[in-house]
């Protein structure tokens, strides 16, 4: 069945259509959403966003144009919009301080994975934690812009390995890998200041 069929039923309010729909499609939605929640949610969370997706579908199915893409990738982008939305509002109403425990994961984080090798600075995040200057790094963290913030937050507060980040922000593991590297060199940047 062709998307303009598919859109076309909806419109015209055939439950069945959607019903169809909905079984179609729910799978692909599901792989959109979930690697973006993984983390930080639980299954019911993707659940209610691929239910949230197909209920938009239901409600303004005016605002699918068949002549511009196909309807797969229109409900995909809905899904992913949806989840990173619902990946933030999670974020900004945990209970505990992101920062502490951002901060608690990068210096107990693997050689690789250190913001500031030994080599670099004699690991100053280290030393900043020995001598209680927690509150410096948490000052830092806090004037990263959003998409910095949330590398770091995916990266060492869910502890998503470069490759899960990828897959949630639909970017190239490369791209995620040196993105982070950047961070980090910021980070150590505004730690020396």
């Amino acid at each position: 069945m062709n998307d303009k069929k598919i859109i076309s039923a909806i419109i015209k309010r055939d439950e069945q259509m959607l019903a169809f729909a909905v079984q179609k499609y729910s799978k692909l939605l599901w792989k959109t959403a979930a690697p973006i929640l993984v983390n930080a949610a639980s299954s019911q969370e993707v659940e209610e966003c691929v239910a949230d997706v197909f209920i938009y579908l239901w409600q303004h199915p005016e605002k699918y144009d068949p002549q511009r893409t196909k309807l797969s990738s229109y409900l995909a982008m809905n899904a992913k919009s949806r989840a990173i939305d619902r990946y933030r509002k999670i974020v900004r109403q945990r209970e505990l301080p992101i920062e502490e425990t951002v901060l608690e994961n990068i210096v107990s984080a693997g050689p690789e994975d250190l913001i500031i090798t030994e080599a670099e600075s004699s690991n100053s995040i280290e030393i900043l934690t020995i001598h209680g200057k927690k509150a410096r790094l948490v000052e830092c963290l806090a004037g990263l812009n959003e998409k910095e913030k949330d590398l770091i937050v995916r990266r060492y507060y869910y502890e998503q390995k470069p490759k899960e980040i990828a897959a949630a922000l639909d970017m190239p593991k490369k791209q995620i890998e040196n993105k982070l590297y950047y961070v980090k060199q910021k980070l150590k940047r505004m730690l020396e200041e």
